[in-house]
């Protein structure tokens, strides 16, 4: 028998790779992007609470209404638009489920849809599954910024979508007013959705405000807006998340999403419904992590690397171009293995592999940790 596959340049995640390599080699993971801290014990209480009261039978495909409804409250508060929790909001098992669902729900075979790169890898395989085109359009070296030049010339008349992220992953790059007009603009009389990866809605530094897709009048209209419960609340491994979008696309989104997961795990559902009823929980959030991108940024000073400080997400961006001319792969794999410290190569977050010579370190740790981390780095120039 004969075996065609539908994703054959697809492997395992760098993200597997490197954690992997960091538990073989017992270095300090700042590799994958998850916390090294544990969530607040209240939460904690109330899964515990809700699971030991029985919730524990599948919940509605759309999530259970209680969680939706505080949802979209908390949407109201935080950008001024209040959607219908019945229809335009659902509970999906992660963002990464939301992404898909959504690319799947609008992207057809023969149809485009335009990615930003470096871009978070499960967006290509997911257009690709769906039977379209990805076409791939550079972020601006540097500060990673939208060239809107170039994702003009990547529209025509088989774009179908257009995947965004902010606060941006690898680079922390958050969008500016500036780029939501260039991005209301491209999609004014087109049709052509927008998908907009917002799960670091929570983590933007230095007085800026997340824009989501969500308090853009014009842009809501044709846009699924994707969120984690698991990024702001410090556990990546419940797996839960959530879209908003209008009643139209959300429709079609749920019936892709009842064949993936159909529903998500019910007692953290209502844990969470509770939990966010305090808005506190999540408006500390940017403030926690400011203070670990200061304290890592500080420490990067005496590396030998180059950064410029994240503007959001719980990443952070050095390049070591200057230093060395090896890829950042081989970077990453010799400062696992000897510096024991593990990072995760840029290259991995663009389809052709290119290397700007830029690795990507995450500073959801404890502080000592960080430290422990840096100290080791302050030898990279041994390693090169």
């Amino acid at each position: 028998m004969s075996f065609h596959s539908k994703l054959p340049r697809v492997g395992t995640t760098i993200f597997t790779v490197m954690s992997q390599m960091a538990k073989d080699f017992q270095a300090i993971n700042l590799s994958q992007g998850f916390p090294g801290f544990g969530a607040d014990p209240h939460l904690l209480e109330l899964v515990a609470k809700y699971t030991q009261d029985g919730f524990n039978q599948y919940a509605p495909m759309a999530g259970i209404p209680e969680l939706r409804d505080v949802l979209a409250v908390k949407t109201q508060r935080c950008y001024g638009y209040l959607p219908d929790p019945d229809e335009e909001v659902s509970i999906v098992s992660g963002a990464t489920e939301a992404i898909f669902c959504a690319i799947t729900a609008v992207a057809q075979p023969g149809d485009e849809v335009i990615l930003l790169e470096p871009a978070y890898d499960s967006y290509e395989p997911a257009v690709l599954l769906a039977g379209a085109s990805p076409i791939h359009v550079s972020l601006k070296p540097g500060d990673f910024s939208i060239d809107w030049e170039q994702v003009r010339h990547a529209v025509n008349f088989r774009t179908k979508a257009i995947v965004i992220n902010t606060p941006h992953n690898p680079s922390g790059y958050v969008w500016t007013e500036e780029d939501l007009k260039h991005l209301s603009a491209l999609v004014r009389d087109r049709d052509i959705y927008v998908i907009s990866d917002e799960v670091y809605e929570h983590i933007a530094f230095d007085g800026r405000s997340h824009l989501s897709l969500a308090g853009q009048e014009e842009l809501r209209g044709k846009s699924f807006v994707c969120g984690s419960f698991g990024k702001t609340f410090h556990v990546t491994g419940w797996k839960i998340g959530f879209c908003i979008a209008p009643k139209e696309l959300m429709r079609e989104f749920r019936k892709v999403h009842q064949f993936v997961t159909f529903s998500t795990v019910t007692p953290i559902q209502y844990a969470l419904a509770e939990y966010l009823q305090n808005p506190s929980h999540y408006e500390s959030v940017s403030d926690f992590y400011e203070k670990k991108r200061d304290f890592f940024c500080d420490g990067l000073k005496h590396t030998g690397l180059d950064y410029e400080p994240a503007q959001g997400s719980f990443f952070q961006m050095a390049y070591f171009g200057h230093l060395s001319n090896i890829s950042d792969r081989e970077l990453a794999k010799r400062m696992t293995q000897e510096l024991k410290v593990a990072c995760i190569p840029v290259s991995a977050f663009y389809h052709d592999h290119q290397d700007p010579k830029y690795i990507r370190f995450c500073f959801a740790k404890e502080e000592n940790e960080l430290a422990d981390a840096l100290d080791k780095l302050q030898n990279l120039s041994k390693i090169l």
